[in-house]
């Protein structure tokens, strides 16, 4: 079995590579099958969300990118 990847992209969405099931608000399963991705939306402007639709482009989206150090 695969294991679920989330990448942050600079300034940008989240890739998401699956597998996984995203489950929108009425409770519709999405199924992202083993290998397959897709990107997650962070800015808060798409019109297509929770998918990215490269709004944040637009939008001047910035983020810190970083991850935090383990303590």
């Amino acid at each position: 079995m695969s294991d679920v990847t989330i990448q942050v992209r600079s300034n940008g969405p989240l890739k998401v590579t699956g597998p996984v099931t995203i489950i929108d608000a009425d409770g519709v399963p999405f199924e992202l099958p083993p290998g397959s991705s897709v990107v997650l939306c962070r800015c808060g402007y798409s019109k297509n969300k929770p998918f990215c639709d490269t709004t944040h482009k637009e939008a001047g989206f910035e983020a810190d990118d970083t991850a935090p150090l383990a303590s």
